[in-house]
Order: structure tokens, then C-alpha cells, then sequence
């Protein structure tokens, strides 16, 4: 399939693949949508809501990220944007973050080399090569607070029970991908997730709600990114 590398509305950039006339992320901002959707509603929300709020109950003190360390898994790892967000949030917090990443079909390097993430975020961009060199299957060690397992497999091979507090869900939308939006799928989520974990995701459609009900989530509608009206977050009671 042809493949492009285009600049979105907050100008990154991010890889669209025009025969399904889709993105990897949002055209409207890639960084904003990835921000708004996985980091602001998905590991800043559990992290004000399991970790800060535990640590101001139970010690009265500063949050201890060795005591409470987060564990997510991102199904599409894709571009590696969700990551480098979450290594930056976990150097800012000093949050220590085990983090998995899926994916099926691995960016090349050479679209991966005409990203510019770490030149919108103004960030140094040694990272962001450390995170796409790195092994697939080996946990690494990318910085102090982040450690990194990359997957190269199907998401319907995922088996995992009660490993993660929080899943970014960014896989390729239910229009050109409706197998990975089901309740199979969502089922592997539900297990994968340990009690009170999230699931956060861009889409907000109706057999999307329906299916993470059915295998047993508690959903909330919340406004979405820019240029989508709302998305959703899910919860594992």
C-alpha cells in the first residue's frame, strides 16, 4: 500500500497510507490528539487518580514512583509518538513507567527518519532514536524512569492477565480495521488490565461502546481531541 508522510494542523508530521485514506494519527494535530487522548485522559487521569490520591491518603507525602510504578501497553505502537509523550510525563513526574508497545507491521526507518517529534516538542532527539533502535522483545532501559518492551506480533495474540494499569488503544480505525474493534479483542484488553485499569481510545462509535460494555467495562464519553467531538475512556471495575 502507498504510504506518505504528511504534515498535520499542529504541524508534526505523522504517516498516512492512501488507499485506506488513513493516518496514524489525527490530521487535525497529530502531538494534540496523542496529549489530549492517551496522556491527559489516560495516564495523567490514572495517575492523579490511583497514585497521587493514594500517596496523599495513606503517606501525607510527595508521590513515590518506586512504589508506583505505572505499566502500560499500547496496542499500535506505530510511530512511537504515545511513547516519547509517556517518557516525557515520566521525567517530569519522576514516574517510573514499564511500558509495552504493539505492533503488527513496524514503521520503517526510513519514514520514522522524516518525523519531526522531537523538533516540535523541542526536545533533544536521542531518545526518540533510542526508543526505535532498541530490540523487539527485550525490555530496555531508556532512561532512569522509563523502560520500554517493544512486541512485534497480532493483537489477537495478546494473552496477557492483569499485567497493565493503563491501555492506549490507538489501533487503526474500525472503517478499514473493524476486526480489531471487537469483542474479542476488547476481551484480551479487559483481562490484560489489572482491577481498575483504563482504556483509552480516539473513537467514540456506538459498536465500540457497545462491544467494551459486553465483555464488562464501565465507559465514559469524554470531549475528544481537535477536530473530534468526544472519545473514550474505559475502566475495568
Amino acid at each position: 500500500m502507498q504510504r506518505k508522510i504528511i504534515t498535520t494542523a499542529d504541524g508534526s508530521k505523522t504517516i498516512q497510507i492512501e488507499d485506506w485514506n488513513e493516518q496514524y494519527h489525527s490530521v487535525h494535530g497529530a502531538i494534540q490528539e496523542a496529549n489530549h487522548v492517551y496522556i491527559k485522559q489516560g495516564l495523567l487521569f490514572f495517575y492523579n487518580e490511583h497514585i497521587l490520591g493514594v500517596s496523599e491518603t495513606i503517606c501525607h507525602s510527595e508521590p513515590n514512583s518506586e512504589s508506583h510504578p505505572i505499566s502500560i501497553l499500547e496496542i499500535g505502537f506505530g510511530t512511537g509518538l504515545n511513547a516519547i509523550l509517556t517518557l516525557l510525563v515520566s521525567e517530569e513526574l519522576k514516574l517510573n513507567i514499564n511500558y509495552c508497545g504493539v505492533e503488527a507491521y513496524p514503521v520503517s526507518t526510513e519514514e520514522l527518519s522524516q518525523l519531526n517529534y522531537a523538533e516540535a516538542l523541542k526536545i533533544q532527539s536521542s531518545a526518540f532514536v533510542d526508543i526505535h533502535k532498541s530490540d523487539w522483545e527485550t525490555s530496555h532501559k531508556v532512561t532512569k524512569q522509563f523502560r520500554l518492551t517493544k512486541q512485534q506480533k497480532f493483537f489477537n495474540d495478546i494473552v496477557d492477565v492483569n499485567c497493565y494499569d493503563v491501555i492506549y488503544f490507538d489501533a487503526f480505525g474500525a472503517r478499514v480495521q473493524p476486526e480489531l474493534w471487537t469483542e474479542v479483542i476488547f476481551k484480551k484488553m479487559y483481562d490484560a488490565l489489572k482491577p481498575n485499569g483504563v482504556l483509552v481510545t480516539y473513537s467514540a462509535k456506538g459498536s465500540v461502546k457497545r462491544a467494551l460494555r459486553a465483555v464488562g467495562f464501565s465507559i465514559k464519553r469524554l470531549e475528544g481531541p481537535p477536530g473530534k467531538r468526544h472519545m473514550l475512556r474505559a475502566i475495568k471495575s
